[in-house]
């Protein structure tokens, strides 16, 4: 099956870049898929072996879904592998370019209800938030 492959640069350095990529305080203010949507908890216990756990929903209430998985492996500051509560298998790689640069890239195992694309866009939205988070913060 073909995966979603997907990478960022941030102006930002690895050490700074990983702190908000993997702390509940942080990741409930950038995870979201655009400005309707809400991460209105995350709640990580971040070891392998430990479990996450973002309640996402719309911010009108309509609807809301659990992402939950478990921590397989971790290399602080280099690389995380966790694997949905459905199963999937989703890898992100932290690489320092220089002193202030960093690049993001993931490798991501895409569920079989929605299209690859919008899939795809979706991850790469999430992303980007993240991106501007990292810059603004």
């Amino acid at each position: 099956m073909e995966t979603i492959k997907i990478d960022i640069t941030i102006l930002a350095p690895a050490s700074k870049v990983w702190e908000l990529y993997t702390q509940s305080a942080h990741i409930a203010k950038w995870n979201v898929v655009d400005n309707r949507w809400k991460c209105g908890a995350s709640n990580v216990d971040f070891r392998e072996g430990g479990e996450f756990k973002n309640t996402m929903s719309l911010k009108d209430g309509s609807y809301s879904f659990d992402y939950a998985g478990t921590f397989e492996s971790i290399v602080p500051g280099q690389k995380i592998i966790y694997r949905t509560k459905d199963g999937r298998t989703v890898v992100v790689d932290f690489e320092t370019i220089d002193p202030t640069t960093t690049r993001i890239s993931q490798d991501i195992e895409p569920d079989k209800l929605n299209s690859f694309e919008s899939q795809r866009q979706e991850y790469y939205n999430i992303l980007n938030n993240f991106h501007k988070y990292v810059e603004n913060h």
